[in-house]
């Protein structure tokens, strides 16, 4: 299964957000990292959708290592937590 990349970053006392470096405009939220982890994989498919709506398709995930060396993203991830969210999620692929 592909893996995305998603950077984790506080976003104020009660709120964390989550963004895709690979997926311009997709983020997903919460009140706790838990909780933006849970949001992610429907962030992922409203994203998909949109685009698939306009006759586009996911872009092809890049590797952490990949995206570390790319510049306009290196500095998030070594300041913040990055992490794999996997897509599609398991429960859609075994539907």
């Amino acid at each position: 299964m592909p893996h995305y990349v998603a950077i984790i970053e506080d976003a104020g006392p009660d709120a964390v957000s989550l963004w895709f470096p690979d997926l311009p405009g997709c983020i997903s939220g919460g009140d706790d990292v838990d909780e933006a982890l849970e949001n992610a994989p429907e962030a992922l498919a409203f994203y998909a959708q949109e685009l698939i709506e306009d006759g586009r398709e996911l872009p092809p995930p890049r590797t952490l290592e990949e995206l570390e060396a790319a510049p306009e993203f290196a500095d998030a991830i070594r300041s913040h937590t990055a992490v794999l969210i996997e897509w599609p999620p398991v429960a859609a692929a075994t539907e």
